[in-house]
């Protein structure tokens, strides 16, 4: 242990000669790296199936949304945490035996080894993710824009016909209009409703003349149910921006965690390397 506290020269070396063999072992690092990604694939596998036994398709069932958002974010930890540990670990016990070092360079080497081998396997996980979940991704991104395309537009054509509907509108609504027309622009004004944040009360008292003259009921009757049509689309409404905004947080938490997780995976890893080398020098 003497031996170990301070430098110790090559007999071959002389005064600012430097050696050729490279400081990283490179055969360390990836052995400790398969060891990392190995455990780091089985630990999230199982963590997967734990995950989706606290959810249902169900609605309020389950776990919510942010709960299961911080679940699987102390996972990513955890996982990091064990998986960082036996890569760094590995890297330092089975790297080249360093001689002709000071104490210091030895740890400085070996805390380095544990992190490249941490970085490494971030870096293959991350590609591996990315492969397994290219086709997935890709095949939503193709839907969601389809989707949004279709609903721009949907809603483009119907802000066009919304606006042609009142230049022809009059006081008085012609019964003989068809169910189909009738409803066609009714589903126009609650659109532009939901656009511009309400339904007009011009477009609301049409839309009671509209119903009234097509169902046979009065006018009073007519504008309740025209009022609880409103009410209720306006709810949906809410509920769905609810929904993303949930989403949004949820996502947001879970990018956090994860960064989190990763920075604690680098120190676990380096610091596990140091330990790996120490035991190494000591065996």
């Amino acid at each position: 242990m003497a031996a170990q506290s301070q430098a110790v020269r090559d007999p071959g070396l002389g005064a600012g000669s430097e050696s050729a063999v490279s400081a990283v072992s490179w055969a360390a690092v990836f052995a400790g790296t398969v060891a990392a990604v190995a455990l780091t694939v089985l630990l999230t596998t199982l963590g997967a199936g734990l995950g989706l036994t606290t959810v249902s398709a169900w609605p309020n069932a389950g776990a919510t949304a942010t709960t299961f958002t911080i679940g699987a974010g102390i996972g990513l930890i955890v996982v990091q945490w064990l998986s960082s540990a036996l890569g760094g670990f590995v890297t330092g016990r089975l790297r080249t035996k360093w001689t002709g070092l000071h104490t210091h360079e030895v740890f400085f080497r070996d805390t380095v080894h544990g992190f490249l081998s941490w970085a490494l396997a971030t870096i293959l996980a991350t590609l591996l993710l990315a492969a397994a979940t290219s086709s997935i991704v890709g095949g939503g991104v193709r839907a969601a824009s389809n989707v949004a395309g279709g609903a721009a537009q949907a809603a483009t054509s119907g802000i066009s016909d919304y606006a042609v509907d009142g230049l022809f509108r009059s006081d008085r609504v012609d019964a003989s209009v068809s169910t189909q027309d009738a409803a066609a622009q009714a589903s126009r004004i609650l659109a532009n409703g939901l656009r511009t944040g309400d339904v007009s009360a011009a477009d609301r008292t049409y839309l009671a003349q509209l119903v009234a003259a097509k169902t046979g009921m009065a006018q009073a009757d007519a504008q309740k149910r025209v009022d609880d049509t409103v009410a209720s689309v306006k709810e949906a409404e809410t509920k769905a921006r609810q929904a993303a905004e949930a989403a949004r947080k949820a996502t947001a938490t879970f990018s956090i965690f994860t960064a989190l997780s990763l920075l604690i995976g680098a120190f676990i890893a380096s610091v596990a390397g140091a330990y790996g080398g120490r035991v190494r020098d000591d065996a």
